[in-house]
């Protein structure tokens, strides 16, 4: 058994992988062999990812509030908390907040043989981000 003391400050999410305010706290990176890590992502309202894929797929667990997500070519979703998203290894798609509401969800991903966990693609668009349904 292992007890980590939280010592980590939370991470403004960096500008190449997100558009508007998204703060990250680490919540696992088990050291090896496990591949593992979860982040504890809060996204205020307007925020989201790019497109991004993971060589291993990625499960997102809303815990607050409401989001949007979407896989590329399929059409945007309303995820709340308790909602599971999984996406398929590979599967291009991006996540994030309603634009009237925060969400905040827990990312769990796994890296693969070269420890490559995801890999950032292009911005979402305002268009793309517009096309969600009206959330309430």
């Amino acid at each position: 058994m292992r007890i980590t003391r939280s010592s980590i400050d939370t991470v403004k999410g960096p500008a190449d992988w997100f558009t508007g305010d998204v703060y990250i706290d680490a919540v696992a990176a088990a050291p090896d062999p496990s591949r593992v890590t979860a982040n504890l992502v809060h996204f205020m309202p307007g925020a989201r990812t790019h497109w991004h894929r993971h060589p291993l797929g990625q499960t997102v667990f809303v815990t607050e509030g409401v989001g949007l997500c979407q896989r590329r070519g399929g059409p945007v979703e309303i995820i709340r908390p308790g909602d599971r998203v999984l996406f398929e290894a590979d599967e291009e798609h991006w996540h994030g907040a309603a634009p009237n509401r925060l969400m905040v969800h827990v990312a769990i991903n796994e890296g693969d043989a070269d420890h490559a966990v995801v890999h950032w693609l292009t911005p979402v668009t305002d268009e793309e981000y517009a096309a969600a349904p009206v959330t309430s």
